[in-house]
């Protein structure tokens, strides 16, 4: 997979001033193609927690109908039947467990319908794929054969945090995936790439090594794991083989050895650096800018850290995207709070905290034109901007946008 040097925002659906995929979320794209961005990334699409996180969500393949910019839509006897055929290897499990597969139709639909009009204007989609599924999650609950018994996923201490981190997840039995061909996999990454362009793989060293904590009752500490092989290429060939090219970019954040890289690079697979980490460790951190590779994405912050100006304050926001945009890496990715010189205020995420999160949104108007403009200058300068960038495309725009009722 070859990137072209180009650059986009984060923004999750939710953030957005209300919070579906209605008027303001076109208009956000018409504020990227005015900024000359080529891409829009979002965090996963499913049905959130009851704390807001799209990272626990009730099924990996089901879309969240609280993005529904109009619930009530009907849907058609032959759009369902039509749906239930296309995605047969996980809708009945959906349904059995009291999800609507009328809700999955209207969010295809408002979810394409978005995607098209962002195509139009030169705007991709990226998505995020967390390697692991939530505790009690419906894919854990019709397909317990899938997962390892009596441990939970996590990671293992580090300078950072002594006890390491306990997540919870249930853990893949990737024996029993293998004699199966891997084929919750390939359907999961079939849904993935119906809906994005491109789709970022959270926590991509699990797929070589994964730390597995005995199940007990201390959710806070992960001292007691021990590292478990994983699957290496092994899923992506097989995937690929069904699916064609897999347009991927690797999460290799953290505790990446030697194998991990082999891995991503023996697969194509960008891997990812963050500006945030570029001013510290010695001179072979990753996240320094002379380090940086051109197959690679690069990020001034994530959703799980602070903002640049929260986490550096005595730092001009701006002079730090200009300096990641400067990136030899072909693609930058900035969240909007760093855009909008946001503090901590905008942080998206504190992990290891659990209420408080994931409730951040713009206001109505936050989004100028002036701010569309000073970054499409620094994206023009860092030679980003995109060849069609001379045209935002928007004349069409209230005809093509979705009723405001």
């Amino acid at each position: 997979m070859e990137l072209q040097r180009s650059s986009g925002i984060v923004l999750h659906p939710t953030s957005l001033p209300e919070g579906t995929l209605g008027v303001e979320a076109y208009a956000f794209v018409d504020w990227l193609a005015a900024a000359g961005q080529s891409w829009w990334q979002v965090l996963p699409l499913g049905p959130p927690d009851d704390v807001g996180s799209p990272y626990a969500a009730s099924s990996a393949f089901a879309g969240w109908n609280g993005f529904l910019a109009e619930p009530d839509a009907p849907v058609s006897t032959r759009e369902l039947a039509a749906y239930r055929r296309a995605n047969a290897y996980w809708i009945e499990d959906w349904e059995r467990a009291g999800g609507s597969a009328a809700d999955q139709v209207r969010f295809d639909r408002e979810w394409s319908a978005l995607r098209e009009y962002a195509g139009e204007r030169g705007i991709r989609l990226i998505g995020d794929v967390p390697i692991y599924v939530a505790q009690d999650s419906v894919d854990h609950r019709t397909r317990p054969e899938l997962f390892l018994k009596g441990a939970l996923a996590g990671a293992p201490p580090d300078r950072l945090g002594p006890m390491g981190q306990h997540w919870g997840n249930p853990l893949f039995d990737w024996d029993v995936l293998a004699k199966q061909g891997y084929r919750w996999w390939i359907e999961r990454l079939r849904r993935t790439f119906a809906l994005y362009d491109l789709a970022r793989i959270d926590h991509f060293r699990g797929f070589v090594a994964f730390w597995a904590i005995p199940e007990g009752p201390d959710e806070l500490d992960a001292r007691t794991g021990r590292w478990l092989p994983g699957p290496g290429e092994s899923v992506f060939r097989a995937a690929g083989a069904e699916l064609g090219e897999l347009p991927v970019i690797a999460e290799d954040l953290g505790m990446i050895t030697k194998d991990v890289e082999t891995l991503r690079d023996t697969l194509g697979f960008p891997g990812m650096v963050v500006l945030l980490w570029a001013f510290q460790g010695p001179r072979s951190n990753p996240h320094r800018l002379e380090n940086h590779r051109v197959h690679q994405v690069i990020y001034t912050t994530t959703h799980d850290t602070d903002t640049l100006l929260g986490h550096m304050p005595s730092h001009e926001p701006w002079q730090l995207i200009e300096l990641a945009l400067s990136s030899r890496a072909a693609v930058c990715m900035i969240p909007v709070q760093d855009v909008l010189g946001l503090g901590s205020e905008g942080r998206m995420n504190t992990p290891g905290v659990r209420y408080g999160n994931w409730t951040w949104r713009l206001e109505p108007g936050q989004l100028t034109d002036t701010v569309a403009g000073r970054l499409r200058e620094a994206t023009e300068a860092s030679r980003r901007l995109p060849a069609q960038a001379g045209s935002t495309g928007n004349a069409d725009a209230t005809e093509r946008r979705p009723p405001t009722s």
